[in-house]
């Protein structure tokens, strides 16, 4: 029986739960991998580069022969991490490297020799790259249903409330790390980079039928310093809005609560309000750091709100949108399904 399977095969492993273990080093890890993988390195980044350079200077029996010796001391510990956490499944693990190579075939054979059931990815990384860049490309998805509204309406927290109740969301700032403004990582981990980005919102698409619906939030092309797939961003454009309402005083309120401890934050926030110095003009720009350093959050917020973001985003308002006003809180949740109802029933009209 062959070790090797193909990337449908692993996938569909691992919607079945077969654990995913990536051999490859940890900076590669840390740039990008297949969404759930855990990382298990046959060589470290240091050991990796020690070997690609004898293999350029020397070539390939040396360096094979050094990645040996290197390997040979981690084999115990590898198998017992894996051993560990395959455990609690009865799928073989899938493992893989940058494509498929030397790397991912030692340690799959290592399992296998250890009586734990393990399958190499053939083309690797690399291969599950090129799918995602094509799905983006070419692939199909649900019928995107948009929530837009001025900086603070809540969009985020109303479209949790919505998967809550069992609706298809897609949480694209919570994917990115990021709140989509000047202030939006604040608080939060570090962003994930642009091919990890990508991945997990390819799997989060993938969860949902084609045939079916996902509910997500407007967003600019770029959440920080990750990007929207320039096909998908278009499908944000399409179809009809959900256009959020609330007060200036509701939007004040719903972000200071979004930036908890917001003391510790003010730091973070003087360089964004720095930038802002070429739109607001340098005597503008000082009465917010004024305001930072007084910790008046309130009134920051607030000018923040009437002098920048909604000027800014004001043009977002689409001609096609269905408008949720926000107030009363109590009866928000049954007016937004009502109108999902709505644009479901209009899609469904124009087929």
């Amino acid at each position: 029986m062959s070790i090797t399977i193909s990337l449908e095969q692993a996938l569909a492993m691992r919607d079945k739960g077969a654990l995913l273990v990536d051999a490859r080093s940890p900076d590669e890890f840390a740039e990008a991998t297949i969404p759930g993988a855990i990382n298990v390195p046959v060589l470290d980044n240091a050991e990796r580069a020690e070997v690609g350079t004898l293999y350029k200077q020397t070539g390939k029996r040396q360096a094979r022969q050094r990645g040996v010796e290197l390997v040979a001391p981690k084999i115990p510990s590898m198998i017992e991490q894996v051993a560990r956490l395959q455990a609690e499944t009865s799928q073989p693990v899938v493992v893989f490297c940058w494509r498929g190579g030397m790397r991912s075939l030692a340690l799959t054979q290592f399992l296998e020799l250890a009586g734990i059931p393990a399958r190499q990815l053939f083309g690797g990384h690399k291969g599950f790259r090129r799918h995602v860049l094509d799905f983006f490309e070419h692939g199909r998805w649900a019928k995107l249903l948009v929530f837009r509204g001025l900086t603070g309406v809540g969009k985020t927290h109303y479209l949790q409330r919505l998967a809550e109740q069992g609706y298809p969301v897609v949480d694209l700032e919570g994917l990115a790390n990021h709140r989509g403004s000047a202030f939006g990582n604040l608080g939060l981990p570090p962003q994930p980079g642009q091919k990890t980005f990508e991945a997990l919102l390819w799997d989060e698409l993938r969860k949902v039928p084609c045939d079916g619906y996902i509910l997500t939030e407007g967003e600019s092309r770029h959440i920080g310093r990750v990007a929207l797939p320039a096909r998908f961003y278009q499908a944000l454009q399409i179809e009809t809005s959900i256009w959020l309402q609330a007060s200036l005083e509701a939007r004040v309120r719903n972000i200071i609560a979004d930036y908890p401890a917001v003391d510790s934050l003010k730091e973070g926030f003087t360089q964004p309000i720095r930038a802002l110095k070429d739109k607001l003009g340098k005597e503008t720009m000082n009465r917010y750091l004024d305001m930072l350093e007084a910790g008046s959050w309130p009134e920051l917020v607030r000018e923040l709100m009437v002098n920048y973001y909604d000027p800014l985003y004001r043009h977002t308002l689409p001609e096609r949108r269905i408008e949720v006003d926000l107030e009363p809180e109590e009866t928000v949740v049954k007016r937004l399904q009502s109108a999902v109802a709505e644009l479901l029933m209009q899609s469904t009209s124009l087929q």
